[in-house]
């Protein structure tokens, strides 16, 4: 694996979630899984208690500082800040949302001003931080502000190691969807897409696959225009512009194993299209990576699962491929700038 020249800052995310369970069991494999040195932004009690939850021996030591972390990390799950709270997995309360929002905060800061190589960030419950006055739909929004960057290029990938898909439109009504698609968003999405698999993934010339909206790609204007009205123009000017850009392709055929190795992308016109893929082939080992930022960010692509958390059910496999794709991604920016 490409290694980072610096520790990657983790956020915590909600305390009642599985993200600090998951995050201790990750440094845990973290030889086994060639994970790179990371750094816990906060939470030093509620991860040892977290820790004991699911029987692991897992020591913890809090740091001063990023390069004291490098030299911990083989013996103890470095922890970086003074933030800290209860661990009562399944109960979320605003206490918990306040402490996940300051972790995110301070890991973004870490890694913007270069002293983290990258960030990683646990799950969080949206509807909780927004009762504590967190304006932005989600993390990806709220890094990209932080940032600098508009939130229109700040695209969300979901990665695996069976796929990679972006979706054109987030979190909106699929009513909504047929009206926000347009030439200018596809190109703009696919051009960011095109930028960061080279410089993050190492893809010299990375191919993308673009959906069509409707079944049967339109069947020729009979389930809808958008294709030939919209999608197919974008194709065009892509490929004009020197992108690799294939389609409109029939969703319900693209991700069959026999057409998977025939682009590196998708990008999807809508949320669920992008989704399902990934998660019935990549579910506890997707990653959620977000392009068109100074600083590399990776998410576990699953939520606080509330409902399991402290359980000891929950597969750690998406947090650890989060953690191992963000180190792979700092790595080759740190040789090809």
């Amino acid at each position: 694996m490409t290694q980072p020249p610096r520790p990657l800052a983790v956020s915590i995310g909600d305390p009642a979630g599985v993200g600090p369970e998951l995050l201790v069991e990750a440094w845990v494999r973290r030889e086994q899984s060639g994970l790179p040195v990371f750094v816990a932004i906060g939470g030093a009690r509620l991860l040892a208690e977290a820790a004991a939850s699911r029987g692991l021996v897992v020591p913890i030591e809090t740091v001063s500082s990023l390069e004291q972390a490098e030299r911990v990390f083989h013996r103890a799950l470095p922890v970086c800040s003074d933030l800290d709270g209860e661990w009562k997995p399944g109960a979320p309360d605003r206490a918990g949302a306040s402490l996940a929002l300051a972790s995110l905060a301070e890991a973004t800061t870490l890694a913007k001003s270069g002293k983290a190589a990258g960030l990683v960030t646990g799950p969080i419950a949206k509807a909780l931080l927004a009762e504590i006055g967190f304006d932005h739909p989600g993390q990806t929004e709220y890094v990209a502000d932080a940032c600098g960057v508009a939130a229109q290029d700040a695209v969300m990938m979901l990665a695996g190691p069976q796929l990679r898909t972006i979706p054109l439109t987030v979190h909106v009504a699929l009513a909504l969807v047929p009206a926000l698609i347009s030439v200018d968003l596809i190109c703009r999405r696919a051009h960011i897409a095109s930028a960061a698999l080279q410089q993050d993934f190492g893809i010299e010339h990375p191919r993308i696959a673009i959906t069509a909206l409707n079944p049967h790609a339109g069947e020729g204007g009979r389930f809808g225009d958008e294709e030939a009205r919209i999608i197919a123009p974008a194709i065009e000017r892509l490929q004009a512009e020197g992108i690799a850009a294939t389609g409109p392709h029939p969703a319900d055929a693209l991700f069959a194993a026999h057409a998977r190795g025939d682009f590196d992308v998708a990008l999807c016109m809508y949320h669920d299209q992008a989704l399902i893929p990934l998660k019935a082939l990549d579910f506890d080992s997707g990653v959620n990576v977000t392009l068109g930022l100074p600083i590399v960010r990776t998410s576990p692509d699953h939520g606080t699962a509330f409902g399991i958390a402290g359980t000891g059910r929950a597969s750690a496999g998406a947090t650890i491929a989060a953690i191992r794709m963000a180190g792979e991604c700092a790595g080759r920016r740190a040789i090809h700038g």
